[in-house]
């Protein structure tokens, strides 16, 4: 089948056409800058090279309406017409307690979807605009949403309940959810595949680490904790969003501050993390570039982003009761080795060892990092979100799930 894989932003659209026969991408890019004036289409040509096509002011129905346009254009295409395209997946981000796997879409599917706007309110809007956008364009073509959320739904109460008065989830539905679940989902099991083992009797740490970063345990393949919870901003330090953070500093802050609850979530969301700490970006190559020169707030930065994910695999791995496997992916994962080395050392004591020499020219490739003498197995699997959501399109069109 030809799956279209969406993932629908607040002002972007990217896109995957997919063949699940061979699991082949025949086609991706994305439209960036959705409701500005200097709207634009980017994409892969055949021989690897990028294009860049003008939109102009777009919303998200004309962005999808171009990448349709761009798929069956003679020149740039690779199908001759949207008949091609056997089914549509949705990448979801927030399914509260509503979806525990990916679901066809329907009108009762997008009203839950809907549901949980209060939960979501950049992505879930956007997400449903792309189904609406597809209903619209391609109404005989069936939809599937996956969702973000959905992985993490088998953890226990005793690990998604905040200790706040029980009302706030019962009445409100404050808890911990989790998120980059499909990419923790696909490199768990592509690990396990990996590496020969069971993934259903196997404890392992999954480090989802970029400029959005998120850790999950996977015990015996079943999401039990995850860093991120009621929204993306708890857990791990990232790239401009706060991670873990004493509550009390926040209400401090709004106090002494006189800021609203809209100003702190962009101090929260958008102006902390490594470019908040170094005060230079929240990319992680030039943070380590900074270091190399002696940059004292670079170092610093540096040093706070591993020593949380240090701290996660180490609580994880206590949590599990041991820890067979520790995998690294997203894009801090798969290729910054300095951070994947420092990570590693501390964990010596866990019997965790890594080859230095592999580790040091491995970037975006499946590699096995640990020694043979290594108790723990230690592996970068880049994720693939997109084939994970159009494998479960393909399966659940034919129903086969």
């Amino acid at each position: 089948m030809k799956i279209l894989v969406l993932n629908c932003g607040s002002s972007s659209v990217k896109y995957k056409l997919i063949d699940t026969t061979t699991d082949a991408t025949l086609a991706e890019g994305g439209v960036e800058k959705i409701g500005l004036e200097d709207g634009f289409l980017k994409y892969k040509l055949a021989d690897g090279s990028k294009a860049i096509t003008e939109l102009g002011h777009i919303d998200h129905k004309q962005a999808i309406e171009a990448i349709l346009a761009n798929l069956t254009d003679p020149k740039t295409g690779c199908i001759k017409s949207f008949d091609e395209i056997d089914a549509v997946g949705h990448r979801v981000v927030h399914g509260a307690e509503k979806f525990s796997k990916s679901v066809l879409i329907t009108d009762e599917v997008i009203q839950q979807v809907k549901d949980c706007y209060d939960l979501a309110p950049l992505h879930n809007p956007a997400n449903i605009t792309g189904i609406e956008a597809i209903s619209a364009l391609m109404p005989s073509v069936p939809q599937v949403g996956v969702f973000d959320t959905a992985f993490h739904q088998t953890m226990p109460a005793k690990s998604f309940m905040y200790a706040l008065p029980y009302k706030y989830y019962t009445e409100d539905g404050v808890r911990r959810y989790g998120f980059h679940g499909t990419s923790h989902r696909y490199v768990s099991a592509r690990a396990a595949e990996f590496l020969g083992i069971d993934l259903e009797n196997c404890k392992m740490v999954t480090c989802h680490v970029g400029n959005g970063g998120s850790i999950t345990a996977v015990l015996n393949g079943k999401s039990v904790d995850t860093s991120m919870g009621l929204t993306p901003t708890e857990g791990l330090m990232m790239g401009t969003r706060v991670g873990d953070v004493d509550p009390g500093a926040l209400t401090y802050l709004m106090a002494k501050h006189q800021l609203t609850a809209e100003q702190l979530q962009t101090i929260i969301n958008k102006e902390s993390g490594v470019a908040g700490i170094s005060g230079l970006s929240s990319d992680m190559r030039e943070i380590e570039a900074a270091v190399k020169d002696g940059h004292e707030r670079a170092t610093l930065a540096l040093d706070m982003y591993e020593q949380r994910i240090i701290k996660y695999i180490g609580a994880y791995a206590a949590e599990m009761g041991g820890l067979d496997v520790i995998v690294f992916t997203g894009g801090v994962g798969e290729n910054q080795t300095g951070v994947r080395e420092n990570v590693c050392k501390p964990l010596k004591f866990m019997g965790v060892e890594i080859d230095t020499e592999i580790n040091d020219r491995t970037r975006g490739t499946e590699t096995l990092l640990s020694t043979p003498e290594s108790k723990v197995k230690v592996v970068v699997i880049p994720t693939d979100e997109e084939l994970m959501i159009a494998r479960d399109t393909e399966a659940i069109v034919n129903g086969k799930a």
